[in-house]
């Protein structure tokens, strides 16, 4: 099937002929004749299979046949990052370069809202948004979303990974009920149907299988290390190797940080990428890679995604990833359009589940490597998947050779005063002896002299205890 056959219009035709595309992907042929036809669609499909056009070229065609309303957008597409953002408002760019008066803005977080509101104001067609951001102009009155008709959800289930999906929830709840929408996903656990089963209306359904391997033209290698040897086992494969642009993938983004000092202070060429840095210095270091003025990039998965480097010629998974898909999608950026790439993992000796995982995924061991000077222990499943942190520093202490001389002898408390006694002592007594040493005056106030002011009259006549006695003799 040809792009011909999916019933776009000759301006978008010729705009992804331009774009170098004779062929639609299975998502693509898949989508996009029922988005067309103005259906509810639920993708499966990982990044990297074509579905920004999937969803896109669609787009722009209903944006085409519609009537626009001042400064209404009609178009809104949700993205988990600011770096995918960024790749569909670029590749809209791309295709809809013969329909010069689409219009639209992207609203994420780390930038200033200043350039964003004049956009708005001015009126747009399309919103490429994360969803913090879209919430947060809507509540400052800067967007109106009544005239929504076309909503893209992409990348659900990082969504839902990294929190997002009771905004998502939320905003779906700020749009009018009769509009198109489409949910694209990875992979489809049952929280992600439920969710998309309360956002659709009798939606199709296209699904792509995912990858079970990565090119042939990636060479693969996994080398066990211990968790203390692990940079300096990352170091030596990199002087080993002939890298001349190169990934390095982190479970989480502090390690990505550490990770990254590390490098840079046993002066490798590096830069970082992860979910904590502002937009601008994301954007700036992502133009450094890709203009080969950093020679290796850390990030994490989250942060990488969409990234799209032509010529990689190394990965590195510093940690073994926990999905086993994640494992295709990262060696996946090296070895495109025919040309070599090679791909290495350092893998602890408790992480034997996730290698498990990823080898009966792609079909295949993964041939194992060693490090010359460095020791390569056996993967090892007691750990139970457990990964081990690295500790600040090794334990020096020794292990007791028996019960009784692993109970710590209680240190001996210094013998204290009485709290009381102390207190007695540390105040000078308020009486003392007439005949005290040193004092020969006499005691003034609680001694024999009573004061004077308890000796004024209060105006009674002194009680006769006399008459109550007689009384009492009486009365008896």
């Amino acid at each position: 099937m040809n792009f011909e056959d999916l019933g776009l219009s000759s301006e978008l035709l010729k705009a992804v002929q331009e774009a170098g595309y004779s062929e639609p992907t299975p998502i693509q042929e898949g989508a996009i004749p029922h988005a067309l036809m103005g259906r509810d669609l639920l993708g499966t499909a990982q990044t990297g299979t074509g579905k920004t056009a999937a969803f896109l070229l669609p787009a722009i065609d209903i944006l085409m046949t519609s009537k626009a309303k001042a400064r209404m957008p009609r178009v809104m597409i949700l993205e988990p990052t600011r770096e995918l953002a960024l790749q569909v408002e670029d590749a809209l760019q791309t295709y809809a370069k013969y329909h010069p008066k689409i219009s639209s803005v992207v609203l994420m977080g780390g930038v200033s809202y200043g350039d964003q509101d004049q956009r708005l104001l001015r009126g747009v067609d399309i919103i490429i948004a994360t969803p913090g951001r879209l919430i947060d102009t809507f509540e400052r009155g800067r967007i109106v979303l009544s005239g929504i008709k076309y909503l893209v959800i992409d990348e659900a289930d990082r969504m839902m990974d990294m929190g997002f999906m009771p905004d998502v929830e939320r905003i779906v709840s700020m749009l009018p009920p009769l509009r198109q929408s489409l949910f694209f996903s990875a992979t489809m656990p049952n929280e992600i149907r439920r969710i998309a089963d309360g956002l659709l209306s009798n939606p199709r359904e296209v699904a792509v299988d995912p990858p079970s391997s990565a090119a042939e033209t990636v060479t693969q290698g996994l080398t066990v290390i211990d968790d203390m040897d692990k940079r300096e086992g990352l170091r030596r494969l990199i002087r080993a190797e002939n890298v001349r642009n190169a990934l390095i993938f982190c479970n989480r983004k502090k390690d990505v940080a550490v990770l990254y000092r590390s490098m840079n202070k046993h002066g490798f060429n590096v830069a970082q990428l992860h979910g904590d840095m502002d937009q601008s210095q994301r954007t700036e270091t992502m133009e450094a890679f890709r203009d080969n003025k950093v020679e290796i990039l850390v990030c994490s998965d989250v942060a990488a995604r969409g990234l799209d480097i032509q010529g990689l010629s190394h990965v590195f998974n510093f940690d073994v990833p926990m999905n086993a898909e994640d494992y295709i999608h990262r060696i996946g950026r090296t070895g495109r359009a025919g040309l070599p790439g090679r791909a290495f993992t350092l893998a602890l000796p408790d992480d034997q589940k996730y290698v498990e995982a990823i080898e009966t995924l792609i079909g295949k061991a993964i041939p194992r490597i060693e490090i010359d000077g460095l020791e390569s222990p056996k993967l090892d499943d007691s750990g139970r998947g457990k990964r081990r942190r690295r500790s600040a520093k090794p334990s020096t202490r020794s292990k007791p050779a028996n019960k009784s001389e692993a109970k710590p002898v209680a240190a001996k408390k210094p013998d204290r005063p009485d709290k009381d006694t102390a207190v007695k002592k540390s105040r000078p007594s308020r009486r003392k002896s007439e005949t005290d040493a040193g004092n020969d005056k006499p005691v003034v106030g609680w001694g024999d002299h009573v004061p004077a002011f308890m000796q004024v009259s209060t105006g009674e006549p002194p009680r006769d205890d006399s008459a109550d006695t007689a009384k009492e003799t009486v009365d008896g």
